[in-house]
């Protein structure tokens, strides 16, 4: 096996695949990256059993066909320390892999690709095309929800929901809950749920970096398989039963805030500081177009901020986990917040009051 490729062709797709192997793992190949060559184009392919990440660059010469596994780590620090426009060649040497740039040479250990698992192909289920810009926005404006290392397995991870002409994504740790519904997103889909592990969810947004291009989505039984011109992304999907999330979502709620969001999350910010290290809680209390947050902690020490809002209804006073709504308003991109309340134990839904197609729910706290 051998090739020359230029170093910032390799170095992309490189750090990519790289993103996906496991730097704790269980088999020793998976600590390394599959490398092969077959018709002119070089397939790079990082793996951790349960998410799969092929990158594709096309050689402008064809070199020697082949394929083995070199250590991820290494091969990435290899390429981002040469020269920038320098040219790589790769080639095998008695089951070790030489690379040369320049005057620099380097020997690396290498173990079969014959050893490298193969996510199991996906090659039936429903295709499904997006705009790559259309899911990345679906995943910023929900992904911050999902729980992490939560027992409840299929909390940590993503929902997506296809129904005729519709594509919806759902995240919840069982404290929040955020939602994205993608309308005429998915023309001629069979209904469907799957959830998508949580590193399935991040390291697809990571390759979203094509707004204008269309991102081929192959949903099949138990595996996603994602496919752009540049990369082969496949991911295992959580066995399990999601909760009923429109259970979660407020439907009668009788009070209606609107604030700007920059003072809103500005406001938020500064009480954030006095806020209990622990269980980072502030109050909120609304009252004739006036909002005042206020935070203390253990210390004694206590931050207070005074908003105007649109608000006439009774005073209602209610505490929220000030994280919970920082995150909300990171994620909300006009300028007014409505904030919909019906008393100080119920949910509040949080909404851009312009653009209705993402919504937020967020628990109260006894503070």
């Amino acid at each position: 096996m051998r090739f020359v490729v230029p170093r910032e062709e390799l170095l992309k797709p490189l750090n990519l695949v790289a993103g996906v192997v496991e730097r704790r793992h269980t088999m020793p190949v998976l600590a390394n990256v599959m490398v092969q060559l077959e018709a002119g184009q070089l397939s790079l392919t990082g793996s951790d059993g349960e998410v799969e990440l092929i990158g594709r660059v096309l050689l402008a010469e064809p070199g020697e066909e082949g394929a083995i596994t070199v250590p991820a780590r290494k091969l990435v620090d290899i390429c981002k320390s040469l020269p920038e426009r320098s040219e790589v060649e790769f080639r095998v040497e008695q089951q070790r892999v030489v690379m040369k740039s320049g005057r620099s040479r380097f020997t690396l250990s290498s173990l079969p690709a014959s050893e490298f698992p193969s996510i199991e192909e996906a090659a039936t289920g429903q295709m499904v095309s997006l705009g790559q810009g259309q899911l990345k926005s679906l995943l910023d404006q929900t992904s911050f929800a999902m729980a992490q290392q939560d027992v409840r397995y299929y909390l940590n991870g993503m929902l997506w929901e296809m129904r005729e002409g519709s594509f919806r994504v759902v995240a919840t740790d069982g404290h929040r809950l955020a939602m994205a519904t993608l309308e005429g997103g998915a023309a001629s889909v069979k209904d469907r749920q799957l959830i998508l592990p949580r590193k399935g969810v991040v390291e697809l947004n990571r390759l979203l970096i094509s707004e204008a291009e269309d991102i081929h989505l192959l949903v099949g039984d138990a595996y996603l398989r994602a496919t752009t011109m540049e990369f082969t992304f496949t991911s295992k999907l959580v066995d399990g039963r999601f909760p009923d999330y429109q259970r979660v979502i407020p439907r009668n709620t009788d009070k209606e805030v609107l604030a700007d969001r920059d003072e809103f999350k500005a406001a938020l910010s500064r009480t954030a500081i006095l806020s209990n290290e622990k269980y980072h809680g502030v109050r909120l209390k609304f009252q004739d177009n006036e909002l005042t947050i206020t935070a203390n902690n253990p210390e004694q020490e206590e931050a207070v901020e005074i908003l105007s809002v649109v608000y006439g209804y009774e005073p209602l006073e209610v505490g929220f986990n000030v994280s919970y709504l920082l995150d909300v308003m990171s994620v909300i991109k006009g300028d007014t917040v409505k904030l919909s309340l019906s008393d100080s134990n119920s949910s509040a839904l949080l909404e851009d009051a312009a653009d209705p197609a993402a919504l937020y729910v967020v628990m109260p706290m006894r503070l």
